[in-house]
């Protein structure tokens, strides 16, 4: 047997390799084998390489065992080689010749460990036929992509051309919306556009040509204009290429007056022409030619005024009339001459609230002046925020008009000096009449226990001559004590010493209540309740309520004869509740009732009847209290009708509001 041939042994009835030549049989294996077989370690490092691997790359053996993978294969960077070293992966890639030749290949790689060794055994096919297609392919793709960039930069450019005429549009919108005429310039004369406005202010016919080669056109603007040269001067020879900026006036023969302000038409950085814009000020110069009257009626009147009249812009005097000076003793140089405005004005108070006016918002002052030779002077001012106007700088200006109220002021002071010894007064007479009333309370206490001890104490054989003189006393006490409470609750209430406290009350029960209590004492006139509702709920304060309707009550019943009926009737009305009380008694004169409510005053008709005159004067007071008001109807011989009117108040929240 040759030496290049291996020996084969039957064993078991099976052939098989002896161990010694197993390696040489598979070496020769693989380098027999058609396609590139290698291994690869650490690194993507050649371990082993077979013939067909040699000649595929076209290096020898030695070469590739000190090269890595990633030196033939173009495509090394753009595999996950982790996916490798978990399972067996097939996959293409390019691979490059000694000779720098790139050709496709097939790869199919396995991961494998052997006596904790790790390496990569891979076969490589080539698939140079495959390139081609791959091209071909590539170039499609390419075509494709290049035709849906070109169809969506068309669909770009279409979508910006719609913006573009939209913008055009709303730019022509703009132009032909505004209020002012608008024209474009180019060099040579010819108008490149304007609005419709500029042809209307200027009643353009449309046969005129609007260009500086025509002779009739500059003809056209003259005729229109007072003075033809400030047209020629101002825009017919300004040059287009100026780069300033121009503002005139352009009156017309008309009686309108344009204003003309034109600047450089710029593109890119480069002056192309020249922009007109006109618009009509006439209203504003008849307004300016106004304003400029008004101020010499003002300045006139001003002057002739005894109202001392100032105009003040910040903390500086601009304008003073010379009521100014004789009122302050300065001359109208002093104050003008940056006078210090805190030596002149001391102190200023406002009396009202601002109001507006069509021309400017007023508020009334009243400020203390301190003159030249150190005297105090009270003025009561109106005073308006006016703008300033060109005079002024456009800055707002104060204009203060007032008149001297000095005298006014003192008799003021005066007069509060009077009202507080007045309250001083009331105060003390409210404390005399409190302790003159508790002064007198306790010997009528005596008197009245003293006489009830005495009816005990009369035998049979007086009684009849002594009782009658008894009960005199007793009645008499009763007065006195009924005086001396209407007399302690006038001097509280006058003295502003009763509180109102509203809390929730059924006026209906509360009223039914109230007469029956009155029925229970010897009253010999029966009182007849209405009620338009059988309940009534309102927040109303019943300590105050009930002296007001007991008083109309017992008035009733005291100056009516006996036995006729009392009625007393409760209904609302308008948010109001209505207590109304009538009888048909003695009546109250005309005269009587104009100071029935007075204290301590009583009708002229009541004759011997008992009284204090403080009742409805009390009553009065406690209907104030709940922000009410009472009205009385009454005619002499036939009887009278009280009525007082309080506020429906259905809630809690709305007594906080009275």
């Amino acid at each position: 047997m040759n030496s290049g041939e291996y020996t084969l042994t039957r064993s078991n009835n099976e052939w098989a390799l002896q161990p010694e030549i197993e390696m040489k049989f598979a070496h020769f294996l693989i380098n027999h084998a058609v396609d590139a077989a290698f291994c690869l370690g650490a690194n993507a490092q050649f371990l082993y390489v077979n013939d067909a691997t040699c000649v595929m790359t076209e290096y020898s053996r030695e070469e590739l065992l000190s090269m890595g993978l990633h030196d033939i294969d173009v495509d090394f960077s753009l595999h996950n080689w982790s996916d490798i070293n978990s399972h067996s992966l097939t996959f293409k890639s390019r691979y490059r010749t000694k000779t720098g030749r790139i050709f496709l290949v097939e790869i199919s790689m396995n991961y494998v460990k052997h006596q904790d060794m790790e390496f990569g055994c891979a076969f490589a096919r080539e698939k140079t036929d495959e390139i081609v297609e791959l091209s071909v392919q590539k170039w499609t793709d390419e075509l494709r992509d290049t035709k849906d960039n070109l169809q969506q930069e068309f669909s770009q450019l279409k979508t910006k051309e719609v913006e573009l005429e939209t913008s055009l549009s709303l730019l022509r919108s703009t132009l032909e919306s505004t209020a002012i005429g608008i024209v474009a310039v180019n060099f040579e004369g010819d108008i490149l556009s304007l609005n419709q406005k500029f042809v209307d202010m200027w009643q353009i016919p449309e046969s005129l040509i609007l260009s500086k080669k025509c002779p009739r056109c500059k003809a056209f603007f003259e005729n229109q204009l007072k003075d033809p040269q400030a047209f020629s001067r101002l825009i017919w020879e300004v040059s287009s290429q100026s780069d300033f900026e121009s503002y005139d006036i352009l009156e017309l023969k008309d009686g309108r007056v344009f204003a003309h302000y034109s600047k450089p038409q710029w593109l890119e950085g480069k002056i192309i022409g020249r922009v007109w814009s006109i618009w009509d000020i006439t209203e504003s110069k008849q307004t300016e030619e106004a304003l400029r009257l008004n101020a010499d009626r003002f300045r006139t009147l001003a002057e002739t005024t005894d109202a001392s009249t100032f105009l003040i812009q910040g903390t500086r005097l601009c304008y003073i009339n010379p009521a100014v000076e004789e009122l302050t003793g300065y001359t109208k140089e002093e104050l003008l001459g940056g006078f210090d405005l805190r030596r002149l004005i001391k102190s200023k108070k406002r009396r009202q609230v601002r109001q507006q006016g069509e021309a400017a918002n007023f508020e009334y002052q009243e400020m203390n002046i301190l003159t030249k030779n150190g005297t105090e002077r009270w003025l009561a001012c109106a005073v308006a925020q006016l703008d300033g106007g060109l005079d002024f700088g456009g800055n707002p200006v104060e204009l203060i008009a007032g008149i001297d109220i000095t005298d006014y002021k003192y008799a003021e002071l005066g007069l509060n000096q009077a009202l507080k010894q007045a309250e001083q007064l009331s105060e003390l007479r409210a404390r005399f009449l409190s302790m003159v009333c508790h002064q007198f309370r306790t010997p009528l206490n005596i008197v009245s226990f003293s006489n009830s001890l005495l009816k005990e104490e009369v035998d049979k054989r007086t009684q009849k001559k002594i009782q009658p003189l008894l009960d005199h006393i007793q009645k008499a006490t009763e007065q006195l004590s009924l005086m001396l409470d209407d007399i302690l609750f006038f001097s509280k209430a006058e003295a502003a010493k009763l509180n109102f406290e509203p809390k929730q009350l059924e006026l209906v029960d509360f009223c039914k209540d109230l007469i029956a209590q009155m029925q229970m004492s010897i009253n010999p006139n029966p009182i007849n309740f209405v009620s338009q509702d059988n309940s009534v709920k309102a927040y109303i304060d019943k300590k105050l309520l009930e002296p007001i309707l007991k008083n109309l009550l017992d008035n009733a019943i005291k100056y009516s004869p006996s036995n006729l009926a009392i009625n007393l009737e409760l209904y609302c009305q308008n948010e109001k509740l209505v207590f109304q009380v009538k009888d048909q008694g003695i009546g109250i004169s005309i005269v009587d009732q104009q100071r029935i409510f007075e204290p301590f005053y009583r009708g002229s008709n009541i004759d011997h009847i008992p009284g204090t005159g403080l009742g409805l004067s009390i009553l009065k007071t406690l209907v104030d209290l709940h922000h009410g008001q009472v009205s009385v109807e009454s005619e002499v011989g036939v009887g009278t009708t009280f009525t007082v009117m309080l506020p429906l108040i259905k809630s809690e929240f709305s007594c906080s509001e009275l």
